[in-house]
């Protein structure tokens, strides 16, 4: 956190160079996180450059009373969702693939991970927007309850409501035999 307060004072007094070290550790976590959000490559590269401008030129609103990550999201799902109205845009959550997931000795297993992680992605497409925000930033991006709470701009007990019925929707999907892989694994337990 002194590291990222040295960079933000080095911005604020001029140092564009500085940026570039913010840019870099936050650039790959956002863009995931956009990227599940729109579904489309391009549009999430789009819209994360434009959410790093945004942090650029609000830089200076950040107080230092929260953690800077919480804010820098906030300020970038902000502007995503802010272009959704704008756009009507449909937010859809992005396959997952594990290419990189090598395993030469139990192919089936590769096989099973690729399907349940697919799966699981078909699932949760089926819940409304907000509540696919609040399941990534929880269960993909490991965001607090209260954190959540301040980047979706919800009181607490709503983002805790909203997850809670969105993780009792899936089980139900699933228990109605729409959960491909996750209804055969409930049921063979």
């Amino acid at each position: 956190m002194d590291e990222e307060r040295q960079w933000i004072s080095a911005v604020l007094a001029g140092d564009k160079q500085a940026y570039a070290h913010i840019i870099h550790k936050y650039k790959n976590p956002l863009y995931a996180t956009i990227l599940r959000m729109t579904k489309n490559q391009q549009d999430a590269h789009d819209l994360v450059q434009e959410a790093f401008i945004k942090i650029y030129h609000q830089l200076g609103k950040y107080d230092g009373k929260g953690s800077f990550s919480s804010w820098i999201y906030r300020v970038a799902i902000n502007h995503c969702m802010d272009e959704f109205r704008k756009k009507r845009y449909k937010m859809k959550v992005v396959e997952v693939r594990d290419d990189h997931m090598v395993d030469a000795h139990h192919p089936e297993v590769i096989f099973l991970k690729k399907e349940k992680n697919r799966q699981l992605e078909k699932l949760i497409e089926t819940l409304p927007e907000e509540d696919r925000l609040i399941l990534l930033l929880r269960y993909v991006n490991e965001r607090s309850y209260e954190e959540i709470s301040t980047l979706v701009n919800l009181p607490l007990s709503s983002v805790r409501n909203k997850l809670h019925r969105a993780k009792k929707k899936l089980r139900e999907t699933v228990n109605r035999d729409e959960g491909g892989y996750f209804h055969e694994m409930s049921n063979n337990q």
